[in-house]
Order: structure tokens, then C-alpha cells, then sequence
């Protein structure tokens, strides 16, 4: 139901006119061709320049005003520019000035001089000049070292910048779905609507839960809106005989709620409170719901945690709604391994990534299940006066005390670090979680977000 916003990369060769014509026409077209493959294989929209120029490179600025024209009505939101030789910095300038979006520069290893005859490319060297010009003009960039185009280097880089560009263009003005107030206790997750706004264009929606469990009790009488709900958890291997029927209907008429006003008040992600506003009047907690939701790919962030619900929005950027993501409490570290914790929360966790072949229950409306095994990125966005940061880094799930609620314990590199990270602030103890390795992808997003990347 809920999807990321794809990545329409502009892919702009640009070449100094000097050089040897037919290599520039045969690079142009080795990158141009794999730029497309590989937008295809990792679910972006290539838009070339074929056609806007007499050989269809980036050479003169006039031309680059087309190229401009172009992209703009294509709707494009990152930029691959390939140096097919040298390059022409002053129209890579134009370009990325006139976009400011995510932005990737490249260009082949040379290959050996002939001798006394000139240089075929000399690629490297133009691309010191294209960056300083970016650097000049104040506009970010994502650099790729001068390699050859099958080699790890360029292969993940292409990778990982368009999971860059797609965390980009998913945290634009992105609108978050606020239902009720935070808990009382939880000064940690208070945050600066006005600043949020200003600086990265996060928008808070703000509902009344009243108007939510009034929706929800709408929704629980109709058995066309409640019994596909609750089939898709039973066909999950989630098992609902602990709950009653009326509290089951209620979860179904709350789930379709949220739904209905994250849909109309065109919002991404959701906070809520979920203490007390929906056992009082639905008499459930909301736990096993928000964990549906966000198996359809809208992340919910529970206790108002609206930092949290943006990590969140980062975190299914990474791996395009693949899979869900989820929101965990750092609990508490491992009884007999120093780099490992446990990865908690009292049932929100999405059933798409339970571990296959445990018992899966749900009650009082709150999910009880391991997750799955495999590597995970842990991340959390947040800030305090005024100082706004982004912590990433890898971990492993490992063996662990089995616990209630959801759970899965997690390795690091060295947990002490991150702790000390971690408590010494601006974060607090939620972290998004996404299974797969994309640290990279997130420590680049913060160049253009802008935003500082904080090394665990």
C-alpha cells in the first residue's frame, strides 16, 4: 500500500572536446548502458540526454540549459554525471547547482600512454577539476574512485548512492501522522515541531485520538473490513486465541483508522501514543497494530517517538520496502557476550520478519515472537538544541535468553562504544532497524540531508 518514492536519476555524460572523439563515444555509451542496467536492477527510472546535444555528451553550457529543461520535466531527483574524458567542469557546475539533489561523479581509470602521442582521456585528472568546481559552488557530491566500471568499487558506489538518493528523496518534506500526546515520563522523545520544519522540511500532522477510536469502532463492526485483517495473521502462523472477539475486532477497526488518516492527510509514518489513549477507548493496546501497519511499509513509531518514526522512514529507504523495518528498545546487554544487547519491544515488531518455526501469539493485542536471524544496520536520527544527528553502523543477530514480546539479540563491534555514544547523547534508547548492511548508503545521505553522521 505504501511504497518509497523512486529515483529518477538524470545520467549526464560531460567531456572535454580535445580528447580522442571515438573513445568519448565509446565510453559514453559503456556508462550510459550500465548506468541503465543497474537502474533497472535496483528499482530506479534512468532519464538520458540522448538527443539534447550533437553527440549527446555534456560539453558546452548552452546545451547544459537543455539538459536542464529536460530533467526538470522528468521529474529527476539524483544525477549520475559520467566523465567520458577529461570532462567540462564549468557545465557539471550548471547542472548540479541547478538541481542540488544527490549527486554522483565518476570517471574510468585512464589507460597506459602510447608513447609520444597524446592521452586518450586523462579522466582522472578532470575529475580533480569537476570537484573543486563543486566544491566552489557549495553543492554536494558523491565521488566513486577512479576505477574501471566491472570492479567492486563502482559496482557497490552505484549501489549504494542510489540507496543514498532514495533516503533523499523519501525524507523531502515528509509528513508524519501524529496521534495523541507523548507519555508523560518520556522527556526523551519531547521534540521542536518549528525547527523540524525549518531545517529538514519534516512536517507533524496532528490528530486527536478521539477521532481515531471513533473511526476504529466504525471500522470494527463491518465483518468485510475485520475478517481479512485477522485471516492475514492467522495465514501468517500467528496464532489469536489468547485475545477475545471484541478486542480482536477492535484491532482490525484501529488498523483500518490509522490507515485512513495517514491516507488523507498524505503522510509517510506515524507516532502515537500507546499507554493508555486506545485501551481506554478500545480497551486494547496497539502494539500488534502498529506492527501490521508496518508491514505495509507505513512505519509507526510508538510512544510519540517522532525522531524515531524518521529513522524509520531512513530505514525503509535503504532496502526500497523490501522488507519491513522495525523500532526497538535497547534493553539491556547480554548476560555472557560484552557485545551484544537485546533488541526489545512489547509486540510492535512487524510478523514479516518473525523467525520461522516459533510459536507467534498475540495478546492483549501485543505481538509475542522472535525475529529473524542475519546482519542488521541499527540507526536512530535525533537532536537536541539544536543540534540534529544521525547515528549508524552494522550489526549480526546472535543467540540469546529467550524473553516476552518481541526481541532479537544483536552483535556489534564493540558495544561499549556504542553505549557511551549513545547515553552521552543527542539519542535516547530507539533504535530503526533494517536487516542488511547499508552504512554507507546512510553515512552519504547526510551529506545532502545535511546532517551530521555520527560513527558509532
Amino acid at each position: 500500500m505504501y511504497t518509497n518514492k523512486k529515483v529518477v536519476l538524470g545520467i549526464a555524460p560531460t567531456r572535454r572536446d580535445w580528447f580522442s572523439n571515438d573513445t568519448v563515444l565509446s565510453n559514453r555509451d559503456r556508462y550510459v548502458n550500465e548506468a541503465e542496467r543497474l537502474c533497472r536492477l535496483y528499482g530506479a527510472e534512468p532519464v538520458t540526454i540522448t538527443g539534447l546535444t550533437a553527440d549527446d555528451t555534456m560539453s558546452e553550457l548552452k546545451g547544459t540549459a537543455r539538459i536542464i529543461a529536460h530533467f526538470r520535466e522528468k521529474g529527476v531527483n539524483a544525477l549520475f554525471i559520467p566523465h567520458t574524458n577529461f570532462g567540462q567542469e564549468e557545465t557539471v557546475l550548471k547542472l548540479a547547482a541547478a538541481f542540488r539533489v544527490p549527486t554522483l561523479i565518476w570517471g574510468e581509470r585512464d589507460g597506459a600512454p602510447e608513447g609520444f602521442g597524446e592521452r586518450a582521456t586523462d579522466t582522472q585528472c578532470g575529475l580533480f577539476a569537476t570537484g573543486k568546481a563543486l566544491f566552489r559552488g557549495g553543492v554536494p557530491f558523491t565521488y566513486i574512485e577512479n576505477c574501471r566500471m566491472e570492479e567492486e568499487a563502482f559496482q557497490k558506489g552505484f549501489r549504494d548512492f542510489l540507496c543514498t538518493a532514495r533516503i533523499c528523496a523519501n525524507l523531502k518534506q515528509a509528513r508524519i501522522l501524529q496521534i495523541d500526546v507523548r507519555p508523560q515520563p518520556f522527556l526523551s522523545v519531547m521534540i521542536n515541531e518549528s525547527e523540524l520544519l525549518e531545517r529538514f522540511g519534516f512536517e507533524v500532522i496532528p490528530v486527536p485520538a478521539t477521532a481515531v477510536n471513533a473511526r476504529a469502532l466504525e471500522y470494527a463492526a463491518r465483518d468485510e473490513v475485520v475478517e481479512p485483517i485477522l485471516d492475514g495473521y492467522r495465514q501468517a502462523g500467528i496464532s489469536l486465541d489468547r485475545m477475545d472477539a471484541a478486542a480482536l475486532r477492535h484491532m482490525a477497526g484501529l488498523e483500518m483508522a490509522i490507515k485512513d488518516f495517514a491516507d488523507e492527510n498524505d503522510c509517510s509514518a506515524v507516532v502515537s501514543e500507546c499507554w493508555n489513549v486506545f485501551n481506554h477507548g478500545l480497551g486494547i493496546r496497539p502494539c500488534a497494530v502498529f506492527g501490521n501497519l508496518i508491514d505495509q511499509n507505513l512505519p509507526v513509531a510508538c510512544e510519540n517517538d517522532v525522531h524515531g518514526a524518521v529513522s524509520m522512514l531512513i530505514a525503509q529507504a535503504c532496502n526500497n520496502g523490501s522488507e519491513p523495518v522495525f523500532l526497538a528498545d535497547l534493553t539491556q546487554r547480554h548476560p555472557t557476550n560484552d557485545n551484544a544487547e537485546l533488541l526489545w519491544h512489547c509486540g510492535p515488531f512487524p510478523k514479516g520478519l518473525r523467525k520461522a518455526g516459533e510459536h507467534a501469539f498475540v495478546q492483549n493485542a501485543m505481538g509475542f515472537w522472535p525475529l529473524k536471524d542475519g546482519a542488521l544496520t541499527l540507526l536512530r536520527f535525533d537532536g537536541a538544541r539544536g543540534d540534529y544527528r544521525l547515528l549508524a553502523g552494522p550489526a549480526r543477530t546472535c543467540s540469546g535468553p529467550e524473553t516476552n514480546g518481541n526481541y532479537v539479540w544483536a552483535e556489534v563491534d564493540d558495544w561499549v562504544r556504542w553505549e557511551k555514544k549513545l547515553v552521552c547523547g543527542p539519542y535516547i534508547h530507539h533504535t530503526a532497524c533494517v536487516y542488511g548492511d547499508y552504512t554507507d548508503a546512510i553515512r552519504e545521505a547526510c551529506r545532502y540531508l545535511p546532517l551530521a553522521f555520527d560513527e558509532p
